[in-house]
């Protein structure tokens, strides 16, 4: 039996992203994203409007007059969540951490997928795979995804991109929509990106925190990574001290950058303590025009 406070942060979570997914993405989310493709479902008589490129010639030839093919989408897709629950995520300076933006985020992703009759599935890693659930319908099935983004507790601290994207390999016998979510604080992932991307629909959703771009004057401070574990010591009295520490992670978010556009790629970014359904909108928006 789940415990009355779990049960109570679940339901207030599947309240908010439902009143997202109703208000803002149910729509967009079927424009952004097409079905596997489309089957033959009849022939009927052309009618004025009707594209001529769909006329049945041998049926019109046999019947005296012109008909028209017509075709329905295959609709149902499969998502998959792959979610980085590595010590990085539990970072947050503004009202929330990594982790709890991003469970909002999968949330409301999870239910736009179900309400548009999609399957959806999730996958939590951190340098090793610490929970794989296969895509399914259902609202039940999606609370269950909640849970486990809300409580997982994950065995290891660091980030592996790649052994997150090789079990998708493993286990993803179709072509599915995957939704890459991380602080992406990893090398050497690239090549299996890449190769992920020709078989999948990789959608690459950056999330950070400002301070982990701008550090505060607060005088000495003590730095620990949450990953590694190593200490550092940093004056940011200093001036100095503080651009080097911008200069050294806008070099690093260069270089995943230079990934994304190599691959051709189209990421989400995200921050706490920011709206996330905007950054989403605009994302829907662009894949509904490059449709």
């Amino acid at each position: 039996m789940i415990p009355r406070e779990m049960m109570r942060r679940i339901q207030r979570i599947q309240i908010h992203t439902s009143h997202v997914v109703d208000d803002l993405l149910a729509g967009q989310w079927h424009s952004a994203f097409k079905g596997r493709g489309i089957e033959f479902e009849e022939v009927r008589p052309y009618q004025v409007g009707d594209d001529v490129r769909t006329i049945d010639w041998n049926v019109t030839a046999r019947a005296g007059e012109p008909f028209v093919k017509l075709f329905r989408e295959e609709r149902e897709l499969s998502v998959m969540l792959l979610v980085d629950l590595s010590a990085s995520q539990d970072f947050g300076t503004h009202f929330q951490t990594k982790r709890e933006l991003i469970t909002e985020l999968g949330a409301t992703l999870a239910f736009s997928a179900i309400r548009n009759n999609d399957k959806v599935g999730l996958s939590l890693f951190t340098d090793q795979i610490e929970k794989a659930i296969p895509p399914r319908k259902g609202k039940k099935h999606v609370l269950r995804l909640i849970r486990e983004l809300l409580y997982c507790q994950p065995m290891g601290r660091g980030t592996h991109l790649k052994a997150a994207l090789d079990h998708l390999h493993r286990t993803a016998s179709q072509r599915t929509v995957v939704f890459l979510i991380s602080d992406f604080q990893d090398n050497g992932f690239e090549k299996t990106l890449r190769v992920t991307r020709r078989k999948h629909d990789v959608i690459p959703i950056m999330v950070n925190d400002q301070r982990e771009w701008e550090l505060p004057n607060v005088g000495l401070l003590r730095l620990r990574d949450p990953e590694s574990g190593s200490m550092v010591t940093i004056d940011t009295g200093s001036r100095r001290h503080r651009d080097a520490f911008q200069k050294m992670q806008t070099l690093e978010a260069e270089k995943r950058e230079a990934i994304f556009r190599r691959l051709k790629m189209d990421p989400i970014r995200l921050a706490t303590g920011e709206d996330y359904v905007e950054p989403l909108k605009r994302f829907f928006h662009r894949r509904e025009a490059g449709r």
